[in-house]
């Protein structure tokens, strides 16, 4: 009787010390299934949907969204953030050979006398950086502010809501989270979720908090993993938001949010909805998207400085009721 606890108290000590090592080693640290907290099917997305809108903020009019938390001041400040004068550019070569991830190549074709050239590209998907305008998705039949989508998208274009609202250019303070740097490893498996106590995280150990105006940059090493071992089809398993994290977005009034994959973490594990991410943003919030940014040069940058805010410069071409342009975002620090 006397040794009766032993098997007890070894056991538990065991328990113990593998808590510790998880706690301890980020990579040993397992984070829940996307399946597992809210939104977990249509129904509760719905509700999140509906709590989480700025419909009529601006205006029963309006088709700029959450740009419109882009200030004269906002601008201002964002300028005075550069102080080595540094640029880095957020776009990614485009890719001309087809692969898993990249089934519509950028094509470019000299003309003839090879002193002129035509460029065709089908930018929306999974490999060439980019911007989404507002009416690029909706959500039951609806666009952002509550515009029918059946007035907006139209053969001849978006009749509201395209990148052509975005004419005078993006000038704001520009913020990287570096999640697989707090994740001490070079890149983010495929379908890794990231939660909203992880953007917290990373605010707490870069020393910056998200504000109104700003934009978002998630790095998941996207590139750095492509680079190792070669592209995949990023539908079937990315590493990105999950939709518990846009309700944080709009407490913390973003302007706009990036990443160097879709923002979405696949698959989403709600049914019938394969972008619910976007469907928030875009829709909800007015939130313009960049898909596809190459963040392993700002990051090493970022890291080198040990400066994880940056001024922001993005121009998309004005195409009259584009639902989106291919795009070369700039980062100066």
């Amino acid at each position: 009787m006397k040794h009766s606890f032993r098997p007890v108290v070894c056991a538990a000590f065991a328990a113990l010390m593998a808590l510790v090592i998880a706690w301890a080693d980020p990579a040993a640290q397992i984070a829940p299934a996307a399946g597992s907290r809210a939104p977990r099917n249509p129904e509760e997305f719905d509700t999140m949907f509906k709590a989480n809108t700025n419909w009529g903020r601006w205006g029963k009019d309006d088709q700029r969204g959450a740009s419109n938390l882009v200030t004269d001041a906002k601008r201002k400040h964002a300028t005075s953030l550069v102080k080595t004068g540094i640029a880095v550019s957020l776009a990614h070569n485009p890719l001309t050979e087809k692969s898993d991830d990249n089934p519509s190549p950028f094509q470019h074709t000299m003309n003839r006398g090879f002193s002129t050239d035509t460029y065709q590209v089908s930018y929306h998907g999974y490999a060439h950086s980019h911007i989404d305008a507002l009416c690029h998705f909706s959500y039951k039949g609806q666009t952002y502010n509550g515009f029918p989508k059946s007035e907006v998208n139209t053969e001849k274009g978006c009749m509201k809501l395209g990148i052509d609202v975005l004419k005078n250019g993006i000038v704001t303070r520009g913020i990287l989270i570096d999640m697989a740097r707090l994740k001490g490893v070079p890149y983010l498996e495929p379908s890794t979720p990231i939660y909203t106590e992880d953007l917290e995280a990373w605010e707490k150990k870069a020393g910056v908090k998200v504000s109104a105006g700003d934009a978002i940059f998630l790095r998941t090493g996207r590139w750095a993993r492509r680079a190792k071992l070669g592209p995949w089809a990023l539908q079937k398993g990315a590493p990105g938001f999950h939709s518990s994290t846009v309700p944080w977005m709009k407490q913390r009034d973003v302007a706009f949010v990036g990443s160097d994959a879709v923002q979405d973490v696949l698959p989403s594990n709600i049914e019938g909805l394969a972008n619910p991410v976007h469907t928030l943003l875009i829709v909800g919030l007015g939130v313009h998207i960049f898909d596809n940014q190459d963040l392993e040069a700002v990051a090493e940058t970022a890291a080198k400085l040990n400066r994880w805010e940056f001024m922001l410069s993005a121009a998309p071409v004005p195409v009259t009721g584009g639902t989106g342009f291919p795009i070369n975002v700039l980062a100066i620090f």
